[in-house]
């Protein structure tokens, strides 16, 4: 228990005074706030080794792609990912609920840095013109999208069927896509205490190539990442 509050108490502390110490990157050019999200992914890596006694181990950097577009696709079970796995890729650009661009300060962040919006089960303009946005900021930003096709954080021991919208963005996108698998749950699960003594492996899968149908992507995703997550499990 005291861990768990030792680990909340600095671990937010920290992101709000990266927060208060990067507001003039707010009108300094983009790569400087970028800089910061990276900066709150190494912070949540020194929690968790100082006060969970967790290890961070990364497997398969050999899959990496390199030197073309792509998109990440991630299996989700904490808070933990949206911040690290800024600092193994080149600061993914996070699709994320529209409500979080109101949180103050911290939105005017996520607008920064180009994160694309949606609101979820509605149908807006806005949201009709969302895979268009995802086109103009990967050609221009020269950055890989991320998404959580399981839709929302799950338990470690729960395989929801990822959402059919990662077959869409696959099949708009026309780029490869790199499955990532995270076991994060097991110390950072999104309820309930926080467990010590655990490592938090983050395994990156062989890329998939653009060609398959959406269907078959998604069924193929779903299959690479649950299967490595029961066996990092």
């Amino acid at each position: 228990m005291i861990r768990n509050i030792l680990f909340s108490f600095f671990f937010f502390l920290g992101i709000i005074l990266i927060c208060v110490i990067y507001i003039p990157a707010l009108v300094l050019p983009k790569f400087v706030v970028l800089s910061g999200g990276k900066m709150m992914g190494y912070w949540s890596a020194i929690c968790l080794r100082i006060f969970l006694s967790t290890k961070i181990i990364i497997k398969g950097k050999e899959n990496l792609i390199k030197n073309e577009s792509f998109f990440i696709a991630a299996s989700h079970q904490s808070m933990f990912e949206t911040f690290f796995l800024q600092t193994i890729f080149n600061s993914p650009i996070f699709i994320l609920k529209k409500e979080l661009l109101k949180i103050p300060l911290f939105g005017l962040y996520l607008k920064k840095i180009g994160s694309i919006s949606i609101d979820r089960d509605k149908t807006t303009k806005e949201n009709l013109k969302f895979f268009d946005k995802i086109k103009q900021s990967i050609s221009k930003y020269n950055r890989p999208l991320i998404i959580f096709p399981q839709g929302t954080r799950s338990l470690p021991d729960e395989r929801p069927p990822f959402k059919k919208g990662a077959g869409r963005i696959y099949e708009e996108l026309k780029i490869k896509c790199q499955p990532v698998a995270i076991n994060s749950g097991n110390v950072w699960p999104k309820n309930g205490k926080m467990s010590s003594n655990k490592d938090i492996t983050i395994s990156i899968l062989q890329p998939i190539n653009y060609g398959m149908d959406r269907d078959s992507f998604v069924k193929k995703l779903q299959n690479n990442i649950y299967s490595e997550l029961d066996n990092l499990d």
